[in-house]
């Protein structure tokens, strides 16, 4: 079998007309070249389109969010998301953080560190709402 040959850039522009050293056709312009006649006002006019608002955040990117806000701001190891919910101007996140690591891991103290991210995606705040042993339940008891 004879081996695939790769298409180059210049076999696949416009099949007609001569090739400048850029492989664009000579009749073209280039992406960076400008028309003639076309005035500064023009440019600068269509430079001013207002800016689209991002899309509001959906639970998975502000969980997201959430981690990488906690994990910057209290620099420690965190464990994961585990909870978010949609409030009134944003997701509440709650983020679990290895405060202490231990010998054996079974005792290392965790928290549960919860951030208020509005639909921009821009941390309101934070704080650490409860801090408990790995391996005990929810009520402080054993799995």
């Amino acid at each position: 079998m004879p081996p695939r040959r790769r298409a180059r850039y210049d076999e696949d522009a416009a099949p007609y007309g001569r090739r400048a050293s850029s492989g664009m056709p000579e009749e073209e312009d280039g992406p960076y070249d400008e028309s003639e006649g076309e005035d500064e006002d023009e440019r600068r006019d269509e430079r001013a389109e207002p800016r689209r608002r991002r899309a509001a955040l959906n639970a998975v990117s502000a969980g997201r969010l959430g981690l990488r806000y906690i994990a910057d701001l209290t620099s420690k190891e965190t464990e994961g998301v585990t909870s978010v919910e949609p409030v009134e101007n944003g997701w509440l996140v709650d983020v679990e953080v290895v405060e202490d690591h231990r010998v054996p891991s079974t005792g290392d103290m965790l928290s549960i560190y919860e951030c208020q991210v509005d639909d921009e995606g821009n941390l309101m705040s934070y704080r650490r709402t409860r801090t408990y042993r790995r391996g005990t339940g929810a009520y402080g008891g054993g799995l």
